[in-house]
């Protein structure tokens, strides 16, 4: 809880530069590796931006809350409405909660990942649910200085792939078994 809070007193003073710097590191990075339809979130408050990624994508799910705190989702087509816990979402038909599963490239909020490639999210458990639902490449975007060292971990717990940081790209965390988006895991290099 306190590395929780610890985060989001960081992002809470990160300037107008710092974000924008994220958020174009973000799309840099993801945009191609973006094969095929991507599972992807609105960002809100001071998660970095995804609002140029998701413009630039030609078929993104986004997550829709749902009450058990489990995700279902929705194709985005330019418009969001407020959902559960002030979440941002298209107000869309819903697709269920396994549509994440025909993903090949899952991009997911954090608090922090470490190098194993654990992911410090907001402790509800939603997306750890939603990731064993998928075998896409799981990324995850985060603010510079969020890549740790180590983190704790849960046995629920579903690691992501890859982190994009704003000072280096993205970073390869771990090997991933899926090879259609021509990614080498590992290697610094698409």
């Amino acid at each position: 809880m306190e590395r929780r809070s610890e985060s989001r007193r960081r992002r809470a003073s990160l300037s107008d530069v710092q974000r924008a710097a994220a958020a174009s590191a973000l799309l840099t990075a993801v945009r191609p590796l973006a094969r095929g339809r991507v599972a992807a979130y609105a960002s809100s408050g001071t998660e970095p931006g995804t609002a140029p990624l998701l413009t630039s994508l030609p078929e993104v799910l986004l997550p829709v809350l749902q009450p058990d705190g489990d995700l279902d989702w929705a194709l985005y087509a330019g418009e969001l409405v407020e959902g559960l816990r002030g979440t941002l979402q298209p107000p869309g038909p819903l697709l269920g909660p396994d549509a994440i599963a025909g993903c090949t490239l899952v991009v997911v909020p954090a608090l922090g990942v470490d190098r194993a490639g654990t992911r410090l999210g907001r402790g509800g458990g939603s997306y750890d649910r939603a990731l064993a639902r998928t075998r896409g490449y799981v990324v995850a975007a985060l603010h510079e200085g969020e890549l740790r060292v180590s983190l704790p971990t849960e046995p629920h717990d579903r690691p992501v792939d890859a982190a994009v940081l704003p000072d280096r790209g993205l970073v390869r965390l771990r090997p991933h078994p899926y090879d259609g988006l021509g990614i080498t895991p590992g290697t610094g290099e698409t």
